[in-house]
């Protein structure tokens, strides 16, 4: 990544300027003040103005950390790239050798190494373990994991800056083995802190000073940009949120369209032939048995064709009542099921909790599009509709059937098989599903706080 021309950081460690005598004398404790002694008054005099001097430092790095994302976010708008472009300035600013953002994952059970500047390169999340973790030389590897596992372990750096020195006794075994075979003597840790919420960590690794307290800006350069990173980040989650909201809206927009469509073109077409055709029928009797056969098939068809209509408006459009909970609407289901199936339907179901009308909603729209393709396309002789819960706070529903399977090529085809996807994605669920050629289909969904991810498995 190019680096801008002109940095905002230009001048660390920051400029000796003493503070004014007047300053000294405000900050002075009131005994050393009226002190006679003058090496007293003196040691108080030094110490006032190092304390002065670093005030203003802090200030300075604060306000050129400030300008300074301020720039990367409008030359950098993508989220990587602005990081990209902070980790190598801790690392070009502070005298580091590596700079690593740590993240937590959305179900705050773990953290994980999402990008690092090392020396004079930027590894990525979308590259192997052992490149983002190599310093050092050629054969020497960060252990990521055990960093990983200490940083979401050790609860004081969850809310504050820790500096760990070589063969800390805080760091795990592997850390250390690596300090010891490195160039590596100071490691900074700072939590990505918002609003009292810690998104995940930044890492600055050091190697060894002849003075050890001459870099005590470092740690305030880092804490600085810290919590610009932390801001970023968060801003850019909202923004990703938004857009798959937004998303989310335009899919169910045009899901609406496509019922309305439906209802009031095929539907209602559907049901005006039919009865055209049923009025037909009643003249049967005058007309000749092949005509009134080919009426009695035509009415067969309208019929067919008007429910698979109103099952499509029901499809994307899923109701669940205010007044009917889950156990209730899969009874619907599995009653309508029966009806037009031609095949047994049974329903085996526990008392179920209420889950909110968002995840019901979803949930019954997984169902019924599983249902309506074990009917259309299963030839199955029976189906069965599972429901129960899980651990007391989440839900498991399957629709299995004993027809032919899914052929293997075609486990992830269709508009139905990507419908049951995105709406198991809205609501955070897992979504399974278990075929065999000529052993029947399993379509089975786990909703909880925390769950997998959409998975097809393809049986022998």
């Amino acid at each position: 990544m190019e680096s801008p021309t002109k940095h905002p950081l230009e001048s660390f460690p920051c400029d000796e300027t003493p503070c004014s005598a007047a300053e000294r004398g405000r900050h002075l404790p009131p005994e050393e003040t009226a002190s006679s002694d003058p090496e007293v008054l003196r040691a108080a005099l030094i110490r006032e103005a190092a304390e002065g001097r670093r005030a203003e430092c802090r200030a300075k790095i604060q306000t050129e950390v400030v300008n300074l994302a301020i720039e990367l976010m409008v030359r950098e708008p993508d989220v990587q790239g602005f990081f990209g472009a902070l980790t190598k300035t801790v690392v070009d600013e502070s005298e580091s050798v590596s700079c690593g953002v740590w993240l937590i994952d959305e179900g705050a059970e773990r953290c994980e190494l999402w990008m690092a500047y090392v020396k004079d390169r930027l590894v990525t999340s979308t590259e192997t373990a052992s490149a983002t973790c190599e310093a050092e030389g050629e054969t020497l590897k960060f252990p990521c994991q055990s960093m990983a596992d200490h940083l979401f372990a050790y609860t004081p750096g969850w809310t504050e800056t820790v500096e760990y020195e070589r063969g800390d006794a805080r760091l795990p075994e592997l850390i250390r083995a690596f300090q010891r075979e490195s160039d590596c003597d100071t490691t900074v840790t700072t939590p990505l802190l918002l609003g009292g919420r810690n998104l995940g960590w930044m890492t600055v690794t050091s190697p060894r000073t002849s003075e050890p307290g001459s870099h005590w800006w470092r740690g305030v350069l880092i804490e600085a940009i810290a919590r610009q990173a932390a801001l970023a980040l968060h801003y850019s989650r909202l923004v990703e949120l938004n857009r798959l909201e937004e998303r989310r809206k335009g899919v169910l927009e045009e899901r609406n369209r496509l019922a309305r469509d439906i209802h009031d073109n095929l539907a209602q077409g559907f049901a005006a032939i039919l009865m055209q055709l049923q009025a037909a029928r009643r003249e049967a009797a005058s007309l000749p048995p092949a005509v009134a056969l080919s009426i009695e098939t035509a009415v067969d068809l309208a019929r067919i064709h008007l429910t698979e209509a109103r099952r499509s408006v029901g499809a994307l459009r899923p109701n669940v009542a205010n007044d009917e909970d889950l156990m209730t609407a899969l009874k619907r289901l599995a009653d309508m099921g029966q009806r037009t199936a031609g095949v047994p339907v049974e329903l085996v179901v526990e008392d179920l909790p209420r889950v909110g009308d968002v995840v019901e909603r979803e949930i019954i729209g997984i169902t019924q599009e599983a249902l309506t393709n074990a009917v259309r396309h299963s030839r199955a002789r029976r189906i069965t509709i599972r429901a129960s819960t899980v651990q007391s706070v989440g839900l498991r529903v399957s629709v299995a059937d004993d027809g032919r399977g899914i052929a293997r090529d075609r486990s992830s085809s269709g508009f139905g098989m990507t419908s049951m996807q995105e709406r198991a994605e809205r609501i955070g669920a897992s979504l399974t599903i278990v075929t065999a050629p000529r052993n029947g289909t399993e379509v089975v969904l786990a909703w909880q706080p925390s769950s997998l991810p959409t998975q097809i498995h393809a049986a022998n």
